[in-house]
This record gives structure tokens, sequence and C-alpha cells, in this order.
């Protein structure tokens, strides 16, 4: 009888292992360990594709908006296509105002606070990375607690320095203090320049190469991504500044493109399709400046490339 009993358990722990083993050999589609990962990368595509579209439709209403007539845009219950393309609306919303002179006049600001803001930056930054001297860090520190204090707290000081400065109706509030840095692009520039070996700012001073020619032949060569992604961020504030222009410029002849929208808005309606046309076509230059440029702005977010 315990013999019987001593067979009959080992023949179910034989078939046990069997069936473990062609479990084993037959793991679910899950369970395979490459099945999972491309299942794991098929639902982070969709959920990416999704997030892309939810951010994207805003920017197709507006292209949708500017190709529609007034009275297609105010109807109930909207559109999402518009019934007829009328590429024409871009040309009449550029010839409703002299977009012309305004482009030229956003240009010339936005070129003058790119360079402004790449040298005096990088030139700081240097000075903070690479040139020892009593109350560095904390000089430094001060530099970076101004990040704290809100835009309009300053608003109104510097209005009264420009207008004893008798720059009110000029460009120069608009990009001279471009000239003096600003604290996150000196941060950014300065994390870059301590990457840099300092071995090689030695032996350029053992070459009788002072700091100005170590920044200028060096330094920028070397924080390209950096500078790039300085130049970005200056550019796409100052072509975008709305504020700025709206306190200091008076003369039609003076007005940015930001300014110039605001023609289609009026105290009892708006024309929201040539305004969504004119905002497209100010939005372009910046689109593509960033696709042109994104390589150097990833690197340039990146701190720790500067010294590659």
């Amino acid at each position: 009888m315990d013999k019987t009993t001593e067979e009959t358990d080992y023949l179910d722990s034989a078939d046990s292992l069997k069936s473990i083993g062609k479990t084993n050999e037959n793991p679910s589609f899950l369970e395979h360990r490459g099945n999972r990962k491309n299942f794991l990368t098929v639902i982070n595509f969709f959920l990416l594709a999704i997030g892309g579209l939810l951010i994207l439709s805003p920017l197709w209403w507006m292209v949708s908006t500017s190709l529609k007539t007034m009275a297609e845009v105010m109807s109930f219950p909207p559109s999402f296509w518009p019934e007829d393309w009328l590429f024409s609306n871009y040309l009449r919303t550029w010839e409703a105002a002299p977009f012309t002179r305004y482009t030229i006049n956003t240009l010339t600001i936005t070129i003058l606070v790119v360079i402004g803001n790449v040298l005096s930056n990088s030139f700081i930054a240097y000075g903070f990375a690479k040139i020892p001297f009593k109350g560095k860090n904390i000089l430094f520190a001060i530099v970076l607690a101004t990040m704290m204090i809100p835009g309009f707290v300053t608003l109104i000081p510097q209005y009264v320095l420009f207008a004893k400065l008798n720059w009110i109706n000029t460009y120069y509030p608009l990009f001279v203090p471009a000239f003096f840095g600003s604290a996150f692009n000196i941060f950014l520039l300065r994390q870059f320049y301590m990457t840099i070996p300092t071995e090689l700012i030695e032996a350029a001073k053992m070459e009788g190469a002072n700091h100005f020619y170590i920044w200028w032949k060096i330094g920028l060569p070397l924080t390209k991504p950096a500078i790039a992604t300085v130049a970005i961020f200056s550019f796409n504030g100052a072509w975008n500044d709305f504020l700025g222009p709206l306190l200091y410029l008076n003369d039609e002849n003076l007005y940015t493109l930001q300014i110039g929208l605001q023609v289609f808005k009026g105290q009892l309606s708006t024309q929201w399709n040539y305004l969504m046309a004119g905002s497209l076509i100010v939005l372009l230059p910046v689109i593509l400046l960033f696709f042109v440029f994104q390589k150097y702005f990833i690197q340039g977010i990146n701190l720790q490339s500067g010294g590659k």
C-alpha cells in the first residue's frame, strides 16, 4: 500500500514538472521580453501622438481661422475645416497696414537684442567661470537673486529712467538693456565655461594671450551650442515682445509687428480671420529658426556638453 502511494506521488510530481515545462516553452505574448518591449513602444508612440495632436490643435485652429470668411468664423457650431480656402486673406492682411515697415523695425530691434545678449552674457559668464577675483561667488549669487524679482516691479523705474534720458519713442529702451546681461543667460553660459579645462586657459596665458583674446578665440567657439540657445531665446523674446514697444513707441513708423497686429482689433469687433493670418505670419520665423537650429538648442540645454 505504501509502495503504491509513493508511485502515485511520483507520477503526480512528474506530470506537474511536465506541465511547468510546457508552460515555460510556450509563454504568453506579453511574457516574452521582446514582445513586451515592442508593446510598450507602441503604447508610448500612441500616447505621444495623442499628446502631439492636442498640442498642435490650437495651431491648426489658427490656420483654419485664417483661411475662413468672417461670417464662417462667427458661425455656430464652428467648423473645423474652412469651406473655402481663402489664401487671399494673407495678402489682404499684409496690405491692411504697413507690415513691411513693421517687419524691418522688428528685425532691427531683434538683431540688436541678439547681438547684445550673446556678447554681454558670454563675456560676463566667462569672467564668473574662469577669472578668479575676491567676492566672485557672492556677486554671482546676487546676479542669480535678480531672477526672483518680477519684471513688473522694475517696469516703472525703468520707464522713469528712460524718460529722463529722452529715450521715449526710440528703440534704445528695447535693445540697450540687452548689452548689460541677464541672470539666466549668464548662468547658462557660465555652466558651459566651467566645463572648459583650466589647463587650456593656462596654456593660452603662457603663450601671452589675455582674457579677452581667450574668451573670443577659445571660449566662444567651444560654447557654440550654448550661444545658439541664448540667441534663440533672445530672438524669440525680442520678436514677440509686445509690452516694450507698447510703452516706449508712439510713432506709427516705429511700430513693430506685435503692435501692428492690433490694427485688426476694433472697439466693437475684431477681424479674427485677418488677425489669425497676421499672427501666423509673425509666428513662422520663430518656427523656422527653431527647426534650423534645433540640434544646437538641444545641445545648449545639456550643460555637460560644453567642453566636448
